[in-house]
């Protein structure tokens, strides 16, 4: 199974897409430890979203579309990102 996800920072007004193979809570861990150079600066992190696929290729083709415009607006459509 892999995973497309959507953090949270809990102090900033930020939010992380990513995707992953592991567990969602394993790469959680590994954000909120500051295993990633971009979100060990504003963490803690909750989730906030996540979707499952089959393998990662699909995942990463998931992340790729939230990132883009159209994807945003799939966000902000269905109010996944939260104040």
């Amino acid at each position: 199974m892999a995973y497309v996800y959507i953090l949270k920072s809990i102090n900033h007004p930020k939010t992380y897409t990513g995707s992953t193979d592991r567990t969602i809570e394993a790469r959680l861990a590994e954000h909120n430890n500051g295993f990633s150079t971009y979100t060990k600066r504003f963490a803690p992190w909750k989730l906030i979203y996540s979707e499952e696929f089959e393998n990662l290729l699909d995942a990463r083709l998931r992340e790729q579309y939230l990132k883009s415009a159209a994807g945003r607006r799939f966000i902000k459509k269905n109010n996944i990102v939260r104040e």
